[in-house]
């Protein structure tokens, strides 16, 4: 069966094409996306603007093209916490949906940690025992935390890199200089602030093993050393909070322009880093996290499994 995923991020807008049927590994077989930073387009009043409203549809247009090109058999589309914050949501999904024949589904935060702890379980096996499971997102930061396939424990905060860059640091891309210390620190104890209410629970629940997922987490290892990846999914990568504090301790003096021209990168996300870097250092910190080992599959690979446990055994 050819399956597509059709990701509404807060940062891109991501189709994912595997083949697969249940019980076995799901093969790439096509990926694109498209860079709208839609957590960056919601305005003060809460709605997505309409200029990112414009890109949306474009870009779930051409999705689309692309999987119906590929003989996908089934498109599985959906928003995350961009699309799912706004105060105009409803009317956005709509003109989706009648522009582009798509109907986006959106996960809840909930949701949204249980999927992708589905992913990490499935890659790491049950020997990896409990896991903790982190994902900073561009409007969120996902945790789940159990023994199961499905976690004890799942949460969903405010934390996205993208939102807090535009709330938070006021950061645009193209800065040629680097936010006040003043602003960084008082994102630091918002994020603490914002913590609290988790930092309780998930120690109870405890784990054995902590993992992160996401585009952020990724980036950070690659800054504090792991190994890049062009060397593949299969090679193990980790973050120690060691290497998180030093690559912190640099970052927050280098402007966007600047920390674009790192590698390993993005020159899309960079000035979302700094963000990023603050509520991944709390986290770790605020849940004595020494070393968080990172995993390949996340969110996208989570809805894939999910369908393709449901489908009918032959």
């Amino acid at each position: 069966m050819r399956l597509g995923v059709l990701d509404v991020g807060s940062n891109t807008v991501h189709l994912l094409v595997v083949d697969g049927h249940r019980g076995a590994h799901p093969w790439p077989a096509h990926s694109e996306k498209a860079v709208l930073r839609l957590a960056e387009q919601i305005g003060p009043d809460g709605a997505l603007r309409a200029e990112g409203a414009d890109a949306l549809v474009e870009a779930v247009a051409a999705a689309r093209t692309s999987a119906t090109e590929l003989g996908v058999d089934d498109l599985l589309a959906f928003a995350t916490s961009a699309v799912r914050d706004a105060s105009n949501a409803a009317e956005v999904l709509a003109r989706v949906r009648d522009a582009t024949g798509v109907r986006l589904g959106v996960l809840s935060g909930a949701d949204e940690a249980r999927m992708t702890f589905l992913a990490v379980r499935r890659w790491f096996g049950w020997s990896a025992g409990r896991l903790l499971v982190l994902d900073i997102g561009g409007g969120s930061l996902e945790l789940a935390a159990g023994i199961d396939e499905d976690p004890d424990a799942a949460e969903s905060l405010p934390l996205g890199a993208g939102r807090l860059t535009r709330d938070r640091l006021g950061v645009d891309p193209q800065d040629t200089s680097a936010p006040a210390p003043e602003a960084v620190h008082e994102l630091r104890e918002y994020v603490d602030d914002r913590l609290d209410p988790v930092v309780t629970r998930f120690t109870e629940v405890g784990w054995d093993r902590p993992v992160a997922t996401s585009k952020t987490f990724r980036t950070l290892a690659r800054l504090a050393g792991a190994t890049p990846s062009g060397a593949g999914p299969r090679v193990r990568r980790v973050l120690t909070r060691s290497g998180l504090r030093q690559v912190l301790g640099f970052i927050r003096h280098i402007p966007p322009t600047q920390l674009a021209e790192l590698e390993g990168v993005s020159s899309g996300r960079a000035h979302q880093l700094l963000a990023g870097a603050v509520v991944a250092e709390s986290v770790m910190r605020r849940l004595d996290i020494d070393s968080l080992e990172i995993c390949p599959w996340a969110l996208r690979e989570g809805v894939i499994l999910d369908r393709l446990d449901r489908l009918t055994p032959l």
